[in-house]
């Protein structure tokens, strides 16, 4: 119990004698990785460039020259620690000059200065499958950091950021956009070709159609991950009113207005819906 909680190597003169292992595994590493809207919703592959320590090909890991040329610890007795007797105890720490590993590195890699590790730079492709979106992440395992004195290499994390697109918004799984027509179009009716991802898609307005309607079509949103299942495109109508027009175009909406006015059909104004509210 005394060992465990005050860290004694040796107690009541029982002394530990297996060297303590180095390897260990390497770093996980984080990269961050912009891609394009189209690029998030189709998938793709890129390749990125990781700056980070490999297992030095030259020792093997080893940091010794020639590669694996260790010899016992001489100042631990390849035990990895130090005792020392304290009375009615014996104490134990890590010895300092192979840090706890037992062996000792006569002729150092020069390649590593003896790390067993050497700084590089790696050329990596990544899969991007479709539906991804900002803040995903992809794993790949084993190429973060080599480890140490032949552990296994950590993993790799890319974090992908999402650029905006121009015309298309993302809500899940959904797409929506924004399409102007004219006045015109809207009263009569008038058909669209709505470019997609996947082609253009024809959306059919019909007569009468109000700003702001919004038409949906299926099937032609985002894909979900690993899966055939996709979002819905929302498409949304906004009418425009023309800001100029010539001589033909006022006098053909004027004698519009006068056969609106004749027919009564023409919409009552602010002050005729208060006449009719306070009589």
């Amino acid at each position: 119990i005394l060992g465990n909680l005050f860290g004694l190597g040796g107690l009541f003169g029982q002394r530990g004698t297996r060297p303590r292992t180095a390897a260990r595994s390497g770093a996980d590493l984080r990269f961050d990785l912009e891609i394009d809207f189209e690029e998030s919703v189709t998938g793709t592959d890129t390749s990125i460039h990781v700056a980070r320590m490999e297992t030095c090909a030259d020792c093997r890991g080893s940091g010794a020259n020639p590669p694996g040329a260790m010899e016992g610890c001489p100042r631990c007795g390849g035990s990895g620690s130090l005792h020392m007797q304290q009375g009615f105890f014996t104490l134990s720490r890590t010895c300092q000059q192979c840090q706890g590993t037992g062996k000792f590195v006569r002729d150092p890699c020069k390649a590593c200065s003896g790390a067993g590790r050497v700084r590089a730079e790696k050329k990596i492709r990544v899969k991007i499958p479709a539906g991804v979106d900002s803040d995903s992440h992809l794993r790949l395992a084993g190429e973060g950091e080599g480890g140490i004195r032949g552990g296994p290499a950590g993993d790799l994390y890319v974090v992908l950021h999402v650029r905006p697109h121009d015309f298309f918004q993302r809500q899940g799984n959904d797409l929506n956009c924004q399409v102007s027509i004219t006045f015109t179009q809207a009263a009569l009716g008038h058909s669209l070709a709505i470019p997609t991802f996947e082609g253009k898609e024809k959306v059919t307005i019909p007569p009468g159609t109000q700003s702001g309607t919004v038409f949906r079509v299926r099937g032609r949103g985002v894909s979900e991950i690993s899966s055939s299942r996709k979002g819905d495109l929302f498409v949304t109508v906004q009418v425009v009113t023309p800001k100029r027009l010539n001589r033909q175009q006022k006098r053909l909406l004027e004698e519009l207005a006068e056969m609106e006015e004749a027919a009564g059909s023409r919409p009552k104004d602010f002050m005729g819906k208060v006449k009719d509210l306070f009589p």
